[in-house]
């Protein structure tokens, strides 16, 4: 059964559980992976990701779009393309609670993006009992997160709940990514912090060929950490857009 959560907080238990937060969390963590660091540990909140910070880990994380106060980075994709160590912690508003949360109530969790969209699905092949969790917004259903799971239940092979089907679509109803994220609350916050650049690179699509995927948790934290290459899979080598 393929499944959509509308929100982070109706997480249920399932197979497997693939976070989605366009705008921006797993957008950054997988680019954050994707560039090389190894680990991203994913807080609930910005005190507990400034509990874990040590010299070598690398703090990012957002309160209202806008970088938290005396983090190393904010919550923009781009800000992660040269690897300042290791290990990345993250904290932001809705994408790092909804992947705690899953990684308490699922067997599996993957994140998931535009970024990532067509590894994301390679992994997935196969599989039963997917639960696709959209983070939302402000604990309100988000546009960008909906399309992305329609785009993704539309390609997947099962059965599908009534959730499923009406974010399918909300997928077809948008001519491409960028309306969707354009379309967006998340948007809003964006263009108001000066960072709508994060817009479109976002809305870019399977540019890598990484999926972050839950080890274990540390601390309260969850560990993400790149996911082996699905079998048949083959390495994305489009440019991306700086």
């Amino acid at each position: 059964m393929i499944d959509v959560a509308f929100l982070g907080t109706a997480v249920r238990p399932a197979g497997t559980a693939v976070v989605i937060d366009v705008l921006r969390a797993t957008s950054t963590i997988t680019l954050a992976l994707a560039s090389g660091y190894e680990r991203v540990l994913v807080a609930g909140s910005i005190d507990e990701a400034t509990a874990l910070r040590t010299p070598q880990r690398t703090l990012a994380g957002e309160v209202g779009c806008a970088r938290a106060p005396g983090f190393d980075l904010g919550n923009s994709p781009e800000e992660t393309l040269e690897p300042r160590g290791a290990e990345l912690v993250l904290a932001t508003t809705n994408g790092a609670p909804a992947i705690v949360a899953a990684a308490a109530a699922a067997d599996e969790v993957l994140v998931a993006s535009l970024l990532n969209m067509a590894a994301v699905l390679a992994q997935l092949a196969g599989r039963e009992d997917i639960l696709l969790v959209c983070a939302g917004t402000d604990a309100k259903v988000s546009i960008e997160d909906v399309y992305l799971a329609g785009r993704l239940s539309a390609k997947l092979d099962g059965e599908r709940s009534d959730a499923a089907r009406i974010a399918e679509a909300v997928a077809a109803a948008y001519p491409n990514a960028v309306d969707a994220l354009d379309a967006s609350a998340g948007a809003v916050g964006l263009r108001r912090e000066g960072l709508e650049s994060d817009i479109a690179f976002c809305a870019q699509e399977s540019i890598v060929d990484v999926v972050g995927r839950l080890s274990e948790t540390v601390d309260g934290a969850a560990l993400l950490t790149a996911a082996p290459a699905a079998a048949g899979s083959e390495p994305n080598r489009t440019p991306l857009i700086m």
